[in-house]
């Protein structure tokens, strides 16, 4: 998940010729000498490589949208994942936000009262088709700013070949089972369970833990619950039944980014992780046999999945909330939604897109369905909350203390909810 102003317009040409990532730039103004309208729009790159970056969906859409709306033009700008976030901020910063926006957040511009609100942008069935759970983290005092672009859940991957020479023989549906396993697996993987808690994503297998034991970061009426009980019964079981027996492997948890597990992984070392699609082509690439199935739980009772999505937002500052809207209609009608996320392997984030992968027969398809499986019901971060930002970086920088041989789970999850209670809310 623009108006033209002359040093915003400098900037962002100065930037495409930089980055060759700028597609259809049509000039610098938000309106032409014909009348026409030019949408400015900045977008992250999904692609590995240059020979699958987004730009390529990107050029595409804006092309068919213009053929279907020849009045209205796209200007398309994509960047990198380390850097389109603050790309956003700086032009907003600047007083040239685009007129829309795919990144990584929205609630901090929907509280500075910068963007649109879905109901002043998309027609009826656009706005009616998202999923549920997606559609509510959209949301900000219950009025939905942050649209969903694209989403993932999160599954236990086991590696099939370790499992059989361990001599286990089912994946695992509770933590004891969990940890069974892993201690089976501690004489043929070098790393029975991988626990990764680095900076890279700890937000995010904390968040796993905690709704596999019962918790979350927030509770039913979405009020946080950080330091609750059976968020810190969670921390406490991970450091003493796989952590300190060395189930976990050589590196700490507080050491080992998601990344590297996944890499490790896909060397045939790591007996189980938790993972997202991604890691589907990662190991396949390596020969590596696996299987997947939902987190196993504290007591084998069903608990939602973890979900994520990428945001689509767009600013009020241009003034063109009636082309963006026809443009976001677009963008979301199934096959558009289809073709990105085939493309990336990747969950739709809306209900004709979600049947239309349930439908779908044949190589990743068929493995994503596992991962479609737990999307109508996941829970994502509180990204709708102002002071998210501040909480899933003290995560990053601090969970890992918890499970470490002198962590007290209790005392870092209070420290994370401080964070919360003095950040906004």
């Amino acid at each position: 998940m623009k108006r033209r102003y002359r040093n915003g317009c400098r900037n962002l040409v100065a930037g495409a010729v930089a980055l060759a990532a700028t597609v259809t730039l049509t000039g610098c103004g938000s309106v032409t000498g014909n009348n026409d309208v030019t949408l400015r729009l900045v977008a992250a790159d999904y692609g590995d490589s240059a020979a699958n970056s987004s730009q390529g969906y990107w050029k595409d859409l804006a092309a068919a949208f213009t053929a279907a709306n020849p009045g209205i033009k796209v200007d398309v700008s994509v960047y990198s994942w380390e850097e389109v976030d603050a790309k956003v901020a700086a032009l907003d910063k600047a007083g040239d936000a685009p007129d829309i926006a795919q990144i990584g957040a929205y609630a901090d511009y929907a509280a500075a009262d910068k963007l649109y609100s879905t109901d002043q942008l998309l027609s009826v069935t656009t706005e009616a088709d998202f999923l549920g759970p997606l559609a509510d983290a959209g949301k900000v005092q219950r009025v939905q700013y942050g649209m969903p672009f694209v989403s993932s859940t999160r599954l236990l991957f086991y590696n099939k070949t370790l499992f059989e020479k361990a001599g286990v023989k089912e994946a695992p549906t509770t933590w004891d089972e969990l940890e069974a396993a892993a201690k089976k697996l501690k004489g043929t993987a070098a790393v029975p369970f991988a626990l990764p808690f680095g900076r890279e994503e700890a937000q995010a297998e904390t968040m796993m833990w905690l709704l596999s034991g019962g918790g979350g970061y927030t509770d039913s009426d979405e009020t946080y619950a950080i330091d609750s009980v059976e968020n810190t019964k969670t921390l406490q079981w991970l450091k003493e039944h796989l952590v300190a027996p060395g189930l976990t492997g050589s590196v700490p948890p507080w050491q080992l980014n998601r990344q590297d597990a996944f890499d490790a992984f896909t060397r045939g070392e790591v007996g189980m992780l938790n993972g997202h699609p991604t890691l589907m082509k990662q190991a396949e690439a390596k020969g590596v046999k696996y299987g997947m199935v939902p987190m196993p739980t504290y007591d084998g009772r069903e608990q939602p999945a973890m979900g994520v999505a990428d945001w689509v937002m767009a600013f009020k500052s241009g003034g063109h909330r009636k082309e963006a809207g026809k443009f976001l209609d677009f963008m979301y009608e199934q096959k558009n939604v289809t073709k990105f996320t085939s493309t990336y392997d990747l969950l739709p984030v809306t209900t004709s897109g979600y049947r239309a992968a349930l439908a779908a027969r044949g190589g990743s398809a068929d493995d994503l369905r596992t991962f479609l499986g737990t999307l109508p019901t996941a829970r994502l971060y509180p990204v709708g909350k102002k002071s998210w930002a501040a909480v899933s970086e003290n995560i990053k920088q601090n969970i890992g203390k918890a499970v470490a041989p002198d962590g007290r789970p209790e005392k870092v999850l209070g420290s994370v909810a401080e964070v919360a209670r003095t950040s906004g809310g």
